[in-house]
């Protein structure tokens, strides 16, 4: 699952205004996320097609992952933990 939320963080990172992209509020957001999301363990290459084959095919997959950056976006975005 981690992959798939680094594939589509910056893109959706890119719709919000005025968020902060620095490295830490990046790595909050995806904890966030991941914390969210069902977790997907592979531990063989065959494992890890059928992963591959099942998140390209299955759109449900993008849209979870799609809102659960953008809940932890705003939640990042409303309680940043830097100055």
């Amino acid at each position: 699952m981690e992959i798939l939320v680094e594939k589509y963080l910056e893109s959706v990172m890119e719709e919000w205004d005025d968020l902060c992209t620095c490295e830490k509020c990046k790595r909050d957001i995806m904890a966030l996320a991941l914390n969210n999301l069902k977790p997907m363990y592979i531990a063989t290459d065959a494992g890890s097609v059928y992963v591959k084959a099942n998140t390209t095919f299955n759109p449900q997959y993008a849209t979870d992952v799609v809102l659960a950056i953008n809940a932890a976006i705003k939640i990042v975005h409303n309680e940043v933990r830097h100055e």
